[in-house]
């Protein structure tokens, strides 16, 4: 695929990144123009791999047809591009932005030499799809009189009722938010996902007859078994919402908040909306800490330069990542290895720092003034051999090396535990596994009959692409339990 010596011609380009001092100034996306030709010599880049492991297990979990689509890339054929990516990626315009590229750490090319610009390449495809006309509404040929409810309007709950409504049935989607879009509306800044992008796509789902209807809390608003009885299936995709708290003396003062308590507000002033000043969440001209260092703590890193912090500090309880992949973390499985996100970019420029984040930090306890937080009191931490029976490395402080830190502000961004379960499934009765998500079966089935699930609800947190697959994957389900036979194909790695 590709030029026969692509690879050997061209090197690895991404798209360049806006100034650090431009962009901190604004909501936009962070990435400049790139000319479509850089994006054909990159497709170039794509070799003839007689095992493409970009597109197994190891790499993309929606099994896209990647050398295919990067070869029409090269040749300039790009309704073909939009057709093929489209038969397995619902949202190409969604991932192509957010996702970490795991089918760019399986490349083939990746073993001896960067590994080709998959994720880029993919944006293209979607933006020439939507700029030519490609991508458009789609009216199925007949409609089954089949309904069906999906609850959450998230990456699963999009790709269940674009895949069910391409089927012929007539799906309703229902968000308790405001705006339909979940994480991708709410959870995801603009400089990462612009909401015009989601939009876009929205409303090409609404004209193509998917039903969308906000403000409604299934469980809390309206029942869930009124829901059961008014549609043939139910799919759950609310994804994993209860967030991982910590648990330390100080807790309860005021100016620590949940990262997802801080995130959609922005993502709300930047629609135009006004928060009301009693629950305003703002880091302007505040030290702000963020506790995890994963995609959340990023986004709240971020978020918080262009909010005009005074001053920023990340913490991560567990190890700082090699430079390079370990011996025990081979090719093709995703590389575990030290990543620098543009919001760690910024804060590095803006800070005069080589790193922002701050590594094996435990929280101690918070003090504060007034019932306001304005202390962390924190302590370093090591890592021992790991236990034979768990596996886990012990965990110790180092003597002497406690401290403390003026704060204002403190985000917790250390990732979810699992769905809400008040509400809608104590309602349902639902069966939930060990770690306290929607049990199912390989159909996507709970243990509810006709009611399904999808996403991190059930598979716990995770990438959108992977909620993309378990959305897909739960339509073609629902399908064969509604009409006995399906043409809706498996999600490649969720058979």
């Amino acid at each position: 695929m590709g030029a026969i010596k692509g690879f050997m011609e061209y090197g690895r380009e991404t798209p360049p990144v806006r100034p650090v001092e431009n962009r901190l100034k604004d909501q936009e996306e962070c990435y400049a123009p790139f000319p479509e030709e850089k994006y054909r010599q990159q497709g170039a880049r794509c070799m003839d791999c007689g095992v493409p492991f970009c597109q197994s297990d190891a790499g993309c979990p929606l099994g896209n047809l990647i050398p295919d689509w990067n070869d029409m890339v090269y040749r300039g054929r790009y309704k073909e591009a939009v057709e093929l990516l489209q038969k397995t990626n619902n949202f190409p315009e969604f991932t192509g932005r957010i996702c970490p590229a795991p089918c760019e750490g399986a490349c083939v090319l990746g073993i001896t030499e960067p590994a080709v610009t998959i994720c880029k390449i993919e944006e293209m495809i979607a933006e020439k799809g939507f700029e030519m006309g490609f991508i458009k509404p789609y009216k199925p040929e007949f409609r089954t009189e089949k309904k069906i409810a999906i609850v959450g309007s998230g990456p699963a709950g999009l790709a269940c009722a674009d895949q069910l409504n391409t089927a012929g049935h007539e799906v309703t989607v229902f968000e308790k938010d405001d705006r339909i879009g979940g994480l991708l509306m709410y959870g995801i800044p603009n400089f990462k996902l612009d909401k015009k992008i989601v939009k876009r796509r929205l409303k090409v789902m609404e004209e193509s007859g998917v039903i969308f209807k906000t403000g409604i809390n299934i469980g809390v608003d309206k029942s869930a078994n009124e829901l059961k009885e008014e549609f043939a299936a139910v799919v759950l995709c609310g994804g994993s919402q209860k967030s991982r708290d910590l648990p330390v003396e100080g807790r309860d003062l005021k100016g620590i908040h949940f990262a997802m308590d801080f995130l959609p507000q922005q993502n709300k002033r930047n629609e135009g909306d006004t928060i009301p000043e009693e629950i305003s969440i703002t880091a302007n001209d505040k030290n702000v800490l963020i506790i995890g260092g994963g995609d959340t703590g990023s986004d709240c890193l971020g978020t918080s330069l262009r909010q005009g912090a005074k001053n920023v500090y990340q913490f991560e309880l567990l190890q700082e990542p090699p430079q390079e992949r370990t011996e025990n973390n081979p090719w093709p499985q995703w590389p575990k290895i030290f990543r620098v996100s543009s919001s760690h970019a910024e804060a590095n420029e803006r800070e005069g720092k080589d790193k922002i984040t701050e590594f094996c930090v435990s929280t101690k306890k918070f003090t504060g003034k007034e019932g306001k937080v304005s202390k962390i009191h924190g302590v370093k931490i090591e890592f021992g051999d790991p236990d034979p029976k768990t596996g886990r490395p012990e965990m110790r402080e180092v003597p002497g090396s406690e401290f403390e830190m003026d704060v204002e502000l403190v985000l917790l961004a250390m990732g979810f535990v699992h769905p809400i379960h008040e509400g809608m499934l104590v309602e349902l009765g639902m069966e939930l596994d060990a770690r306290g998500n929607v049990a199912c079966d390989d159909k996507k089935m709970t243990s509810v009959d006709g009611v399904f699930v999808a996403g991190d609800m059930t598979r716990g947190q995770s990438l959108v692409v992977w909620a993309i697959a378990e959305g897909r994957e739960a339509a073609r389900s629902v399908d064969l339990y509604l009409m006995g036979v399906t043409q809706l194909p498996h999600s490649e790695f969720l058979k």
